[in-house]
């Protein structure tokens, strides 16, 4: 699987966790399976829930499996997140990008949403240069596994997609309440549309096109908007570059006049640091949107606005 490569083991020590809690795991659940007679959901990281939350609205209990501010990739459950997965009403899951919630949602049986068979996910770059056609091309099929690319949210349309396909799943969990999340779903739509027009109009007309990142995370957004992504390191965050894959950065660097060197919160800005020092570059911030810290103070139109406004100082655009 394409998210495996160095997650595995935890896959395997979540298995061994959900044969010990079994099909008694009521007992472990979370706040989210308090009753109160709402539905209870759970994300699988901070998109996802947001979704959920928008569209559900007060009418169900949304809960995000990954705690903000920490890297999803990292996911490892608890006894008590497993029994919450046994408990849930809904659980909506992206399947390979936290291995360790494939099993618990699969040895659960319940109601489950994964997300990239409503969501059409595109071909992973592979060897991170930015100009394969995994990085410019015509999205793939539907599908996900060892060749896709699990961003998806950071395209506006591919998210408003995400936002009918929770709607249908929760309808069919509290039927009574369908028009309700059919009206939120349209009302999110309709932002997500606006936020994407938002992005081609600043983007268009800019000095460049490139711009260089942590990790392969914006694919998505540079293919829905013209750009070039330039990733250090590839689809799992804590994958090592060579010396010659930061070599041929930094030479791109200085032959395309690249002025900013993106890094993300929740990874260490070394290498970002490095190349920008060796280039005379500067760096700032470019958030993948995966797991934001405070999600009281931004949401995920808060921080896209905040990439819009960084990718268009870096790109000079007009």
């Amino acid at each position: 699987m394409v998210f495996m490569t160095n997650r595995a083991k935890r896959a395997f020590a979540a298995v061994a966790m959900i044969a010990l809690i079994g099909t008694t795991s009521a007992c472990a659940g979370t706040d989210a399976g308090a009753d109160d007679g709402r539905p209870t959901v759970l994300a699988a990281f901070y998109p996802l829930a947001f979704v959920a939350e928008q569209v559900g609205g007060p009418n169900v209990r949304v809960t995000n499996l990954t705690t903000p501010g920490v890297e999803p990739h990292d996911l490892e459950l608890t006894p008590r997140q497993v029994g919450a997965i046994y408990d849930a009403d809904l659980v909506l899951y992206l399947k390979g990008f936290q291995p360790a919630l494939d099993e618990a949602i699969e040895q659960a049986g319940g109601r489950s949403l994964e997300i990239s068979m409503v969501v059409p996910l595109a071909e992973a770059s592979g060897e991170p240069d930015g100009h394969e056609d995994g990085a410019t091309g015509t999205p793939d099929e539907h599908g996900h596994g060892a060749d896709r690319d699990p961003h998806f949210w950071l395209d506006p349309s591919r998210l408003a997609i995400a936002a009918d396909a929770v709607a249908g799943q929760l309808s069919a969990v509290a039927p009574d309440q369908s028009g309700a999340f059919a009206q939120r779903a349209d009302q999110l739509k309709n932002r997500l549309t606006a936020l994407d027009d938002e992005f081609r109009a600043g983007l268009t007309g800019c000095q460049r096109t490139e711009f260089v990142t942590a990790h392969d995370a914006f694919g998505y957004l540079a293919r829905r908007f013209g750009l070039v992504q330039v990733p250090i390191a590839g689809i799992e965050p804590d994958q090592e570059p060579s010396a010659a894959r930061l070599q041929e950065i930094q030479q791109l660097v200085r032959d395309h006049h690249t002025t900013t060197i993106f890094f993300e919160t929740l990874l260490s800005a070394d290498l970002a640091e490095t190349i920008a020092r060796d280039t005379g570059a500067t760096t700032a911030v470019l958030d993948p949107v995966e797991g934001i810290k405070d999600t009281a103070a931004s949401d995920y139109f808060s921080v896209m606005r905040a990439n819009l406004a960084a990718l268009r100082k870096a790109l000079s655009c007009p």
